[in-house]
């Protein structure tokens, strides 16, 4: 059945966010964007309206309209998955079994590790119910993303992306997750393969598009 809409629900600043929309444009699927601010008013994403959206009261969201039917996921590596099972081209995992466990484990470390510990929600609330000082929650993001970018290092192997000639999963979860870094002054210095993956992705069209800067409710 073709699909008629698609609208990303997204953050400029999401690293989450900025995984799906770079997917959504190396496959080519058009989207409509529909900022949800994560700071402003106290988070936009905290209202009944996005709620009834997303009952996680996260970003990214994905909402496909097809065949007058309206379906939602939630996730960004659900989503993306979705999106390489149902748009083949270009694959987001290698064909071989074994690589694909090496890419999925690259994007995990990210995802499951590094994203969980240091997303906005968590910092947020260690400041208002712990009471852990600025100075402190810098150390924290600081340690994990470090930590897991230090084990990155060594599981890539550069080819110029990630896993050789061919983007993967793995590259995009490590280019938003390098943009954070920036972002918060984390000293990245060190990790000159991942620099170099994310000098190689950011020549990329679908990537370039992607990044916050480059979104429409980026200020």
């Amino acid at each position: 059945m073709p699909i008629e809409t698609v609208r990303l629900y997204t953050y400029f600043r999401s690293s989450a966010a900025f995984r799906v929309r770079i997917a959504l444009n190396l496959k080519g699927i058009v989207y409509d964007s529909v900022p949800i601010h994560l700071v402003r008013d106290g988070g936009e994403q905290k209202k009944p309206s996005y709620r009834a959206v997303n009952p996680q009261g996260r970003v990214p969201s994905l909402e496909i309209v097809s065949g007058g039917e309206t379906v939602v996921l939630t996730q960004s590596l659900a989503i993306i998955d979705w999106l390489d099972e149902t748009v083949p081209e270009p694959p987001l995992l290698p064909a071989d079994p074994l690589m694909r466990a090496r890419v999925r484990a690259a994007a995990q470390v990210i995802a499951c590790d590094i994203h969980p510990v240091n997303n906005s929600g968590t910092l947020a609330w260690l400041k208002s119910e712990i009471g852990v000082p600025q100075e402190g929650i810098d150390r924290w993001y600081a340690h994990f993303v470090r930590d897991g970018l230090a084990a990155l290092e060594r599981m890539i192997a550069p080819g110029p992306y990630a896993f050789g000639a061919q983007v993967t999963l793995a590259d995009l979860c490590i280019v938003p997750q390098m943009f954070n870094a920036w972002r918060f002054k984390v000293a990245v210095d060190d990790f000159p393969r991942l620099a170099a993956v994310t000098e190689a992705c950011l020549k990329l069209d679908a990537f370039a598009r992607a990044r916050p800067e480059a979104q429409p409710d980026a200020e």
